[in-house]
C-alpha cells in the first residue's frame, strides 16, 4: 500500500483514484463513470468490550450513538457463560432500542452448545451478525443451518492458506452474510480485494476492519474502504438486484488508542447532512499529504540490525565444541529464540528470520557441530572415534550452551535435522531442572520424531553411512550435486535463491567433520521419539511445507498423536493444546528459504502467545 501512496503522490490524485480508476491510466471505465456520482465516504463501526454489567455496557452503547454511531461490534465469549453474553444484548435493546446495528463477535470461543444457547437467546434481538461463534468451518455450516442468526466470517478468512480465491466456496452458505476482512492479515491489498470481490459476488457484506492501526493506516484503509464500498455498488449495478445498504467498516479501533504517530488528528465525525459516524476520502487524502510525524511519541527507531558474531567453547565427551554464535537484538531480553538450522547450513540461512524478530527478542544462531565456522576440537588424537555428534549428543551441548548465554525463557526453533535436535532437546528426560526453568516452546519445521521400526532404522544408517563415505571419497562440490538432486528438493532447485544457497553449502571448512555429523546423526541413529510425545509439556509449534508431501503427513501424525494424550497442567495458558500445525503455502522442505513471510508471521505470533501473561 505504501507503493500505491507514492503512485498517487506521484500523480497528484488521491489514493482512493488509483484504486478505483478515476485516474486516466487505469482501465475500468464503468467504475469510473459510477464513481463519479458517488459521495466521498465511509461508515465506521464503533467497537466495545461488553466488560461490566449489562447496564453499565448498555449506557456505554448510548454515549456511542449519542456520537453519531449507528453500528457497535461487541465482543462476546469473555463471561461465564453465552447465557450472560445474551443479557447483555437484551438489556442494549431495552435501553438504546433498534435503533442501532448490533454485532457481536465471539472470536471462536464457544463451542457449538454454546453458541447455539447464545443464538437461541438473541434470535429475536435483530443481530446484524454473529461474528465467527464456533472453530471449525463444519460447525460454523452447521450453526447457519440450525440458529437462524446471521454469521460473519474473521478468523476464518486469515487462516486461509493459498490461494484465497479457491478456498473460499466452503463459506457459500446464504447464513454467511459478511467477510471481515483485515487487509494487513490477509495478504495485503490485492488479496483483500479479491476477497472483497468474492463476497459482493455472493451477495455478502464486505467489512475492511484494522488490526490496531495507526491514523496513517486507517487514512489508507479509508480510501480502501471507499473503493470497496464503490466496487460494491457496480456489482449491485451489474446483477440487477438492490444494494445491501451502507456498511459500517470496523475502524473503531482508533478510540482505544490514546495516542498516535502524527501531530495532527484524523477527522472521523457525523458529517453535517450524514446519518452517521463515518470519514470522507478527501480527509483521509488531505490527512496523509500532509502528515507530520511527533517525534515525542516515537519509542524508538529502527535500522537494519546488524548480527554480533563470537565463538564460546562447549566441552563433551572427549572433545570440545567451538561454537560460532550469531546475534542480534537486545542482549539483556531474556527472551530468546535459538535457531538451529538443517544439514549442510550454517547459522547465516536464519539472517532474514532474525533482523524480522530481533526487534522483540534477543535472537541467536549457531553454527552445529561440523558445519560453518564451528570446530571440533578433540581432546586426544587417538580417541576421534569415541566421539559422538548423535542428536542426543548436539541437544545435550546446545542445552549448555544456552545455560553458558542466557537465564531468560529460550524457544527453540529447527529445520530437519535441527528440528529433530530441538524436539531431543525439549524432551530431554535427563535435563528436566534445565527445561522447566528455561525452555519455553519449540518450533520445528520440516522435522521428524524418527523412525518407529528398528528394520527402517538399520537400512537408513546404512544408507547415511554410505553417504557419509561418498563426501569423503568424492568431496563436497559432488556431494552437493547428488544431495539437492533428490526428489525433496524439487521446490527448492525451482526457487531463484536455489544457486546462491548451493554457493553457500560449498563453504564448510572440515569435510572429515561433516561425514562424522551426517553418520551420527542419521535418523537411523536416534532413538524413536514418538512414544516420549506424550511426556511433552510445553507449547510446540510444527511447521510443514504445502508441497512437502512427506513432512505434512509426518506433522499431522505428530499433532494428532500429541493431541490424543488429552490436556496437559503445563505451562500453556488459557488451556491452549500443546501441540499446533501450521503449513506454509507455495514451499517445499526448506520452507524457511522458499516462502519465510508466513513462517515469520507464525513465528511472531507463536512468541506472543508464550509470552503473554
Amino acid at each position: 500500500m505504501a507503493i500505491l501512496n507514492l503512485l498517487a503522490s506521484q500523480r497528484k490524485c488521491r489514493l482512493s483514484e488509483i484504486l478505483t480508476g478515476s485516474n486516466p491510466l487505469l482501465r475500468d471505465q464503468s467504475l469510473v463513470e459510477y464513481n463519479q456520482n458517488s459521495s466521498a465516504g465511509i461508515h465506521i463501526c464503533a467497537l466495545l468490550d461488553s466488560d461490566g454489567t449489562p447496564m453499565e455496557v448498555a449506557l456505554a452503547v448510548t454515549k456511542l450513538v449519542d456520537e453519531g454511531f449507528t453500528t457497535v461490534k461487541l465482543k462476546v465469549g469473555r463471561r461465564a457463560s453465552p447465557v450472560e453474553d445474551a443479557a447483555v444484548i437484551q438489556k442494549i435493546r431495552e435501553v438504546v432500542g433498534y435503533k442501532i446495528n448490533i454485532r457481536a463477535d465471539a472470536n471462536r470461543k464457544w463451542t457449538y452448545k454454546q453458541a447455539i444457547e447464545f443464538g437461541s437467546r438473541v434470535k429475536s434481538l435483530c443481530l446484524q451478525y454473529i461474528e465467527e461463534p464456533v472453530s471449525s468451518v463444519h460447525d460454523l455450516i452447521k450453526f447457519c443451518e440450525n440458529s437462524g442468526l446471521p454469521v460473519a466470517l474473521d478468523e476464518s478468512i486469515d487462516n486461509l492458506k493459498g490461494d484465497p480465491i479457491q478456498k473460499l466456496h466452503q463459506f457459500v452458505h446464504p447464513g454467511i452474510v459478511a467477510v471481515v476482512i483485515k487487509p494487513s492479515v490477509v495478504g495485503g491489498f490485492e488479496n483483500a480485494a479479491h476477497i472483497a470481490k468474492w463476497a459482493h459476488m455472493h451477495d455478502k457484506m464486505a467489512i475492511i476492519s484494522s488490526a490496531y492501526e495507526s491514523s496513517v493506516g486507517l487514512a489508507t484503509y479509508i480510501q480502501f474502504a471507499y473503493y470497496v464500498d464503490r466496487q460494491h455498488d457496480l456489482i449491485s449495478r451489474l446483477k440487477r438486484y438492490d444494494s445491501c445498504g451502507t456498511v459500517a467498516h470496523g475502524f473503531g479501533t482508533y478510540q482505544w488508542l490514546t495516542e498516535d504517530v502524527s501531530e495532527q488528528k484524523l477527522k472521523i465525525l457525523v458529517p453535517p447532512l450524514g446519518d452517521g459516524m463515518g470519514a470522507s476520502v478527501e480527509n483521509a487524502h488531505g490527512y496523509l499529504h500532509h502528515l507530520n510525524i511527533n517525534d515525542e511519541k516515537i519509542e524508538k527507531t529502527y535500522s537494519e540490525e546488524k548480527l554480533n558474531s563470537y565463538s564460546i567453547q562447549v566441552d563433551g565427551d572427549h572433545f570440545s565444541y567451538v561454537v560460532k554464535v550469531q546475534e542480534a537484538g537486545d542482549c539483556t531480553n531474556d527472551k530468546v529464540v535459538l535457531f538451529l538450522h538443517g544439514f549442510l547450513g550454517t547459522s547465516e540461512d536464519w539472517t532474514p528470520m532474525m533482523k524480522a524478530l530481533s526487534p522483540s527478542a534477543r535472537v541467536i544462531a549457531v553454527d552445529l557441530p561440523g558445519h560453518g565456522e564451528s570446530q571440533i576440537l578433540q581432546h586426544d588424537d587417538e580417541n576421534f572415534n569415541q566421539i559422538s555428534l548423535t542428536i542426543q549428543s548436539v541437544a545435550d551441548l546446545l542445552l549448555k550452551l544456552i545455560c553458558n548465554i542466557t537465564d531468560g525463557e529460550v524457544v527453540v526453533v529447527g529445520y530437519s535435522m535441527g528440528a529433530r535436535i530441538a524436539l531431543q532437546m525439549i524432551l530431554n528426560e535427563n535435563l528436566k531442572v534445565v527445561l522447566s526453568r528455561q525452555i519455553s516452546g519449540a518450533v520445528l519445521i520440516s522435522g521428524s520424531p524418527g523412525l518407529r521400526h528398528e528394520a527402517s532404522r538399520r537400512r537408513r544408517t546404512a544408507i547415511d553411512k554410505s553417504r557419509a563415505q561418498f563426501l569423503l571419497t568424492y568431496g563436497l562440490e559432488c556431494f552437493i550435486k547428488t544431495w539437492y538432486s533428490g526428489k525433496m528438493w524439487t521446490s527448492l532447485r525451482e526457487h531463484p535463491q536455489f544457486d546462491s544457497l548451493v554457493r553457500t553449502r560449498r563453504k564448510h571448512s572440515n569435510i572429515t567433520d561433516l561425514s562424522k555429523v551426517l553418520a551420527d546423526s542419521s535418523i537411523g541413529r536416534q532413538k524413536s521419539l514418538w512414544e516420549d510425545l506424550k511426556h511433552l509439556e510445553k507449547p510446540v509449534l510444527i511447521i510443514a511445507g504445502e508441497k512437502d508431501v512427506k513432512f505434512k503427513e509426518i506433522a499431522e501424525r505428530m499433532c494428532s498423536e500429541t493431541r490424543e494424550y488429552g490436556e496437559r497442567e503445563a505451562d500453556c495458558r488459557s488451556n491452549q493444546e500443546l501441540c499446533e500445525m501450521i503449513v506454509v503455502p507455495e514451499s517445499g522442505h526448506a520452507v524457511h528459504v522458499e516462502n519465510p513471510l508466513p513462517l515469520v508471521r507464525a513465528l511472531r505470533k507463536f512468541l506472543v502467545r508464550l509470552h503473554q501473561p
